[in-house]
């Protein structure tokens, strides 16, 4: 069964990806893994806004305080999903494949012959 999910890209090098059941849980996981950890020098003058976020539990704030500190970006994505085996059999990719829009009309090599050889 296919899940919804909420993920972060951290722009550092390399890129970091966070991943939370939702955007509240994202929010979070950010706070503890990648804005808690940073050194004070680091924030600057920031620390004490981004100290007082997390203390208060805001954690977008805190995120927020954090990217105009160190001018990390960071994406967020809300409502993805996870793909399971389930959703996607593999004995039927095929079959489901015919009624994608790259296959309507105009194809001029027969789905059987590209997926059997």
């Amino acid at each position: 069964m296919t899940s919804i999910v909420a993920y972060a890209v951290v722009h550092t090098e390399p890129p970091s990806i966070f991943l939370g059941e939702d955007i509240e849980v994202l929010h979070r996981v950010l706070a503890l893994e990648v804005v808690a950890r940073t050194a004070p020098t680091t924030l600057g003058h920031g620390a004490a806004e981004v100290r007082a976020a997390l203390l208060e539990e805001r954690w977008g704030d805190a995120v927020v305080g954090w990217i105009r500190a160190t001018g990390t970006g960071v994406d967020v994505y809300d409502g993805k999903s996870v793909y399971t085996a389930d959703d996607l059999p593999a004995d039927l990719i095929g079959a489901q494949l015919q009624f994608t829009r790259l296959f309507d009309g105009g194809s001029t090599t027969p789905l059987r012959r590209v997926i059997n050889g």
